[in-house]
């Protein structure tokens, strides 16, 4: 009975059983869990009730229900509490801490037996979908802050996620004025002008064949120079204020552009265009009533492309001349003054920006090609 329990949920019967061990091993040099933290191990409890009932009810836990994985993602994040609770009182377990490790190995465990609890509900709403992306990044974080404030990585190297919120949190007056130099001004500017004359050009290429053989093998040949060769050139040509981001951020996303919009108008079927022929359409009825709508997934996937791509040339292209504001120039002088907390600071803004907006032309694809299959459901 007990080896079928355990063959049906080996990560919950991981999880009680390694977290047995835990709490019997020492900690740090001063003792154990029950030592250390008191009070703080009732937080555990929850986790180790719902890892039991998911053993003994393993076999009723289906998709049809959402309670088991709510139960589960509210119990880790508890469970989760006490090594934080040590570390923040100053309990360093490095590598004598056996039974810290075998805690957090044993909550890791717990963890990925929540994410499999929240993803096997299939008609569930969107908040519930978004839980199980969630936990994961909670994890992520969790793990990276107790294994550097655990093992006491010097902050040089890398620094904890709580150093880099405090970092934000003290300095949102210099990251919100780099994020308005550098995301505001050159990214939105390098963006809309790129995207903007590659979509131009490529209706232009598709009207005018000949272009095509001529402007396609100049398209891949620059687009293969780096973006290190290509910046200290633009900030020569347009002086060191956003304006040489930009033209930066034009160069490196109007081929991407360019090439996606021509694959995508060239996707109309035969049968399609013989239909808007025998309609009497136009060159350009016909490219804005069938062939565009039919590429509006291959321009949304250079937007995507692009998006990213403009974030990138930004920053880097302002490691070679910026006014004494930006992301890039941020990064380049905190890391010579060792202030590597600044540093990442920077950096988890500048992810925050580039995967927002990515978010946005993700959704309005899902908006605007609905009708495509990968968007149909099951």
């Amino acid at each position: 009975m007990i080896g079928v329990m355990i063959c049906r949920d080996p990560s919950s019967a991981l999880f009680v059983g390694l977290m047995a061990i835990a709490l019997l091993l020492p900690v740090s040099e001063s003792g154990n869990w029950f030592s250390q933290s008191g009070g703080n191990l009732l937080l555990i409890l929850p986790a180790l009730i719902v890892a039991g009932w998911s053993l003994l009810r393993s076999h009723d836990l289906t998709a049809q229900t959402k309670l088991p994985g709510l139960l589960a993602f509210v119990a880790t994040v508890l469970a989760a509490l006490p090594p934080l609770v040590l570390l923040e009182n100053g309990v360093q377990p490095g590598f004598e801490g056996s039974g810290y490790w075998l805690f957090v190995l044993a909550l890791g465990f717990f963890a990925w037996r929540a994410m499999g609890l929240l993803s096997h509900v299939i008609r569930a709403g969107r908040a519930y979908q978004l839980l199980v992306p969630t936990l994961f990044g909670l994890w992520f974080f969790y793990l990276w802050e107790v294994v550097v404030t655990g093992f006491g990585v010097p902050q040089i190297l890398l620094p904890a996620p709580g150093v880099i919120g405090v970092a934000i949190g003290g300095h949102l007056d210099i990251l919100w004025a780099d994020f308005q130099q550098t995301f505001m001004k050159a990214v939105l500017a390098g963006f809309v002008m790129g995207c903007g004359s590659g979509f131009v050009v490529a209706i232009l290429v598709d009207r005018v064949p000949f272009l095509q053989r001529g402007l396609l093998p100049l398209g891949s040949l620059v687009s293969a120079i780096p973006i290190v060769g290509i910046a200290p050139i633009m900030v020569m040509w347009f002086g060191f204020d956003w304006q040489s981001k930009a033209a930066v951020i034009v160069v490196m996303t109007f081929f991407p552009m360019l090439i996606n919009t021509l694959a995508g108008i060239d996707e109309a079927g035969a049968m399609e265009k013989d239909l808007m022929q025998s309609y009497g359409a136009s060159y350009f009825q016909t490219l804005i009533s069938l062939r565009l709508p039919v590429a509006l997934p291959f321009i949304f996937n250079a937007l995507k492309i692009n998006s990213t791509l403009a974030l990138i040339g930004a920053i880097v292209a302002e490691f070679f001349g910026t006014p004494i504001v930006g992301m890039g120039f941020r990064i380049s002088t905190e890391v010579g003054r060792m202030n590597v907390d600044m540093v990442w600071a920077t950096i988890a803004v500048a992810a925050l920006a580039g995967s927002t907006f990515y978010g946005v032309f993700a959704l309005l694809e899902r908006i605007f090609t609905f009708w495509h299959p990968s968007y149909r459901q099951q």
